[in-house]
């Protein structure tokens, strides 16, 4: 087997536990190595330190697989990293049966993806190393978790870096387009062909049971409270009642309204309403994101407490503040009142919930997805009823988390507003991370409440 020697001057990252060995880190290459071959990585010295697959082609020269000599990616080796990822998503997801598998460098199995949705799975390989041995994927997946179908969504750019081509299709079995499964006692309707990556975003499970409890608490402030009132039968019982005295039957009195920006197939507006909100508005771009959220809101009996917007969050956030601003000044000087309001908007919320996909996907791309997420956060936070909640996330792994955070603070201070963080969350247990790869750490996720300065 050929071997890549390594420069006396590198950081040590490898030996720290950096599953990459970057071109400008070598020094030499040992023997003939074929693009996407195994080879053993030495230091300057010749001591042995790890296996990983090479790209010539890419500024990641090796992917490292093993820290001990490893003859080949066969089936048995899958089989065996199989076996251990399978073994981690049932200690942590006991009885669930859907969830990420496979994350990649983290599973030690960098440049490949796999999902699981029931008895059908979703595989994404991204790399020239994973893409010669598809077969033995296939294969150790079909006798690890045996499978009704393996389907393919390699559609992604990245693949293009390592000199391949995109990539869908069925592996084996067969697999449907539309896919039910359950995630925190909920159903949900996965497209595996159409929808945004494998067709699922596994990696906020746990945060969106997080806003759990955001979603009750707010009737007081409607002037309902719970009463003792005498019975037909002469049994007193407590009520809610309004400030009337007059007993409120609609049962989610107590809940919150939600605006949950860049929906998707509405994953966090399910998880609000299974909480007990009042009133969620379900808000993408993409009127193909806004079908699926509909399918599955009705799915899960929540139809009577959502309103579904196809809009640019961005546009939709700035009018909702424009109709606000456009009120307080009608309210506050001596703006003639007989002529219609400009802005169409003006509307709050008790919760407002900001999940956006990446908007920084390069380095160079950081500055702008600062003003992005800015932009996001302070038009969000202004739409906050007083003493409600932000809920806000970035899965930019560049926008680092001190970043993420200063970019809210300067965004709270240009609103006037005291934010409290109350909870900060990663991605959850199916993405696990290794510590020293600071790649895997890049969803932040956080819940602030949201009170005016003026207030305190």
């Amino acid at each position: 087997m050929a071997s890549i020697l390594l420069q006396r001057s590198r950081k040590k990252r490898l030996e720290e536990g950096h599953p990459w060995v970057y071109a400008s880190e070598v020094a030499s290459l040992e023997g003939e190595a074929e693009a996407g071959s195994l080879v053993e990585v030495r230091n300057h010295q010749g001591r042995y330190l790890a296996t990983g697959y090479y790209n010539p082609a890419s500024q990641i020269r090796v992917r490292i697989v093993s820290h001990t000599p490893l003859e080949a990616m066969d089936t048995a080796f899958f089989e065996s990293r199989f076996r251990r990822a399978l073994a981690h998503r049932e200690r942590f997801l006991p009885g669930e049966d859907a969830y990420r598998l496979v994350y990649g460098e983290a599973d030690f199995l960098p440049g490949l993806i796999v999902d699981r949705f029931g008895s059908v799975l979703v595989v994404q390989i991204l790399t020239l190393g994973m893409d010669k041995v598809r077969g033995e994927i296939v294969e150790a997946l079909v006798r690890t978790v045996g499978p009704q179908g393996i389907y393919e969504r390699s559609d992604v750019s990245v693949r293009e870096l390592e000199g391949l081509e995109q990539k869908t299709g069925l592996l084996y079995g067969e697999c449907p387009r539309h896919v039910t499964v359950t995630e925190n006692g909920l159903k949900l309707i996965i497209d595996i062909v159409e929808g945004q990556k494998t067709g699922y975003f596994f990696d906020q499970r746990e945060n969106r049971s997080a806003i759990a409890p955001l979603m009750k608490g707010w009737g007081a402030r409607s002037g309902i409270e719970l009463a003792e009132v005498e019975g037909e039968d002469g049994e007193a019982r407590r009520v809610p009642v309004n400030k009337s005295g007059k007993e409120v039957t609609f049962p989610y009195w107590d809940g919150a309204t939600v605006l949950e920006c860049f929906s998707h197939t509405g994953s966090f507006t399910l998880n609000a309403c299974k909480h007990g909100a009042k009133k969620v508005t379900c808000l993408d771009v993409s009127a193909h994101a806004i079908e699926s959220a509909k399918v599955n809101v009705e799915l899960n009996g929540f139809s009577d407490r959502v309103e579904f917007v196809v809009d640019d969050a961005f546009q939709y956030l700035r009018n909702q503040v424009k109709g606000l601003e456009e009120r307080a000044e009608r309210a506050s000087s001596t703006v003639d009142t007989s002529k219609p309001m400009t802005a169409g908007g003006g509307r709050t919320w008790d919760v407002v919930i900001l999940d956006p996909p990446a908007f920084a996907k390069t380095k160079s791309a950081v500055k702008g997805a600062c003003r992005g997420y800015k932009d996001i956060n302070l038009h969000g936070m202004k739409l906050v009823n007083e003493g409600g909640y932000l809920v806000t996330a970035s899965c930019s792994y560049h926008m680092r988390p001190e970043l993420f955070l200063a970019t809210i603070a300067e965004a709270a201070e240009d609103a006037g507003k005291t934010l409290r963080l109350i909870e900060w969350r990663a991605a959850g247990k199916d993405h696990p991370q290794i510590l020293g790869v600071d790649e895997g750490h890049y969803l932040k996720f956080a819940i602030f409440e949201v009170t005016s300065k003026t207030q305190h």
